[in-house]
């Protein structure tokens, strides 16, 4: 009798260890951002994602000035960009968002005409943000979107 609870308590401690691992791999519940450590023409980009379940089920992809307020609310920024490359903060920002909710990856997310340089920073910053949902680190990371 003693033998089988050692195994049962051996095959317990087994299924848990494997459990730990897939967690490690998988996404983390909980809320993750990652934000570029400069602003860049005024502007401090970031992403936020929510994971439940595994799955990222939110994506906010956004910028901010240094008094905290939102690129894609900016109508004149939106009109002159919109007249010089074709779309706009608020644009862009929701389809760069939209992809990574849908692939839940940052592979295989498309550039958007008119918005190369911001498709460049997002990608390294759902990059970094996909990490710390890994680690389960929900403090912010900070990514140099410059490079």
């Amino acid at each position: 009798m003693k033998r089988i609870g050692t195994v049962l308590l051996l095959l317990l401690l087994m299924a848990t260890t494997l459990t730990a691992c897939g967690e490690e791999e998988g996404l983390q519940d909980g809320y993750y951002t990652a934000q570029a450590k400069e602003f860049n023409f005024g502007w401090k980009e970031y992403v936020t994602i929510l994971v439940k379940g595994g799955s990222i089920v939110s994506v906010e992809y956004n910028a901010e000035n240094a008094s905290g307020f939102i690129k894609s609310w900016d109508n004149a920024y939106m009109q002159t960009m919109l007249h010089s490359n074709g779309t706009y903060p608020n644009e862009y920002t929701r389809y760069y968002a939209g992809q990574l909710l849908e692939g839940q990856q940052e592979d295989g997310i498309d550039a958007l005409t008119g918005a190369s340089s911001s498709y460049g920073s997002f990608q390294k910053l759902a990059a970094a943000v996909l990490e710390q949902a890994r680690q389960g680190d929900s403090s912010t990371a900070f990514v140099d979107t410059s490079e």
